[in-house]
């Protein structure tokens, strides 16, 4: 089959691989119908984490299931699911406690497993991980697009809103535009907010946060970003949203944040580790987040999405096929696209 594997600074291909093959009883092999490029394998592309030669690459997909282990219990051939862009086995304690992301035996799509941005995939610890698409929509691709983002950056924008402390009637400051930050303009919304400045710079990418909900926008950055945001909600937003994982990305986000308010941080680090303790100590400002345990979000937002209530799918503004992969990687590092989705 046909996956896309990274061999370095800029250079992902897709190449022939071995098929997928049932291992482990609790396997499937799923045959991916969608995947993603996301924000975060920049990362690796623009050679600022430490991957490998060889290492498969995609995190996101959904797909149809075309062959089980013997000890799967939840899904059949022909069943189509979504996945989390982290596995897990769900008996360990933190799988009980809805912390999937922290599964003792759990892992990340891609690296030295296999990825999504392929034709197919072993999908490991299948009944702990896998979501079921509901028939009724299981054939609809407008709904299935919606759905997609799920698979990471919805959940991953409700985790923020979560973790910072999102209810009904908050003033919320949401820091990055890309799809997470607009995804947690979205989550924001859906939780209640009553007042959602987006801080971002590029137009369009400032459009669809307007159509999520957001009612304030600032473009500036640093220090002025923070007067700004200051000024606005007199104080200070009780609410902060972090999506981009940098130290200014960071420090804007606990300089914007109101006293007795909560920082929700979700932005992978790349920098971000060094922040401003001394204002958080000062002004009682609380500090959540992490990875988003995406599986113990999907259900509430799958209904959602089915029920259209939120749609997502606005982030996702290019489509390629498997081959043209390494091409919408360099269009995202060259922010030519917000999200692209890959149909195999």
């Amino acid at each position: 089959m046909k996956a896309s594997v990274y061999y370095g600074k800029g250079d992902v291909r897709v190449e022939t691989v071995p098929d997928p093959k049932i291992q482990d009883p609790t396997d499937a092999i799923v045959r991916i119908t969608h995947a993603c490029i996301c924000g975060s394998d920049l990362w690796f592309y623009q050679g600022l984490d430490q991957w490998q030669s060889g290492w498969r690459t995609g995190h996101e997909w959904m797909g149809v299931v075309e062959e089980v282990g013997s000890e799967v219990r939840n899904f059949k051939k022909g069943d189509r699911v979504l996945a989390p862009f982290a596995f897990s086995e769900g008996q360990c304690e933190f799988c009980g406690k809805g912390l999937q992301t922290s599964c003792i035996k759990g892992g990340f799509w891609g690296g030295t497993n296999d990825g999504g941005q392929a034709e197919a995939i072993r999908a490991v610890f299948a009944d702990g991980t896998l979501v079921k698409i509901p028939p009724e929509v299981e054939n609809d691709e407008a709904v299935l697009t919606k759905i997609l983002p799920l698979t990471d950056v919805m959940s991953t924008g409700h985790h923020a809103a979560i973790s910072a402390g999102v209810t009904q009637g908050s003033t919320v400051a949401v820091i990055g535009d890309g799809a997470v930050g607009l995804c947690g303009v979205l989550a924001a919304k859906r939780l209640g907010a009553d007042r959602i400045i987006m801080l971002g710079r590029h137009e369009q990418r400032l459009a669809i946060a307007r159509q999520f909900g957001a009612t304030d926008v600032v473009t500036s950055r640093g220090e002025d970003a923070i007067t700004a945001v200051q000024e606005m909600t007199q104080g200070g937003a009780e609410a902060v949203l972090e999506c981009v994982g940098t130290e200014s990305a960071m420090q804007t986000a606990i300089g914007a944040a109101r006293p007795g308010g909560g920082v929700g941080f979700v932005g992978v680090p790349h920098g971000s580790e060094k922040i401003n303790i001394g204002r958080m100590f000062m002004s009682n400002i609380k500090l959540g987040g992490g990875v988003a345990p995406a599986k113990a979000y999907i259900p509430e937002l799958l209904n959602d999405v089915i029920a259209e209530k939120i749609d997502p799918s606005p982030v996702l503004d290019l489509t390629v096929d498997l081959n043209g992969v390494p091409k919408g990687y360099q269009a995202m590092n060259d922010r030519e696209a917000i999200k692209v989705m890959v149909r195999p």
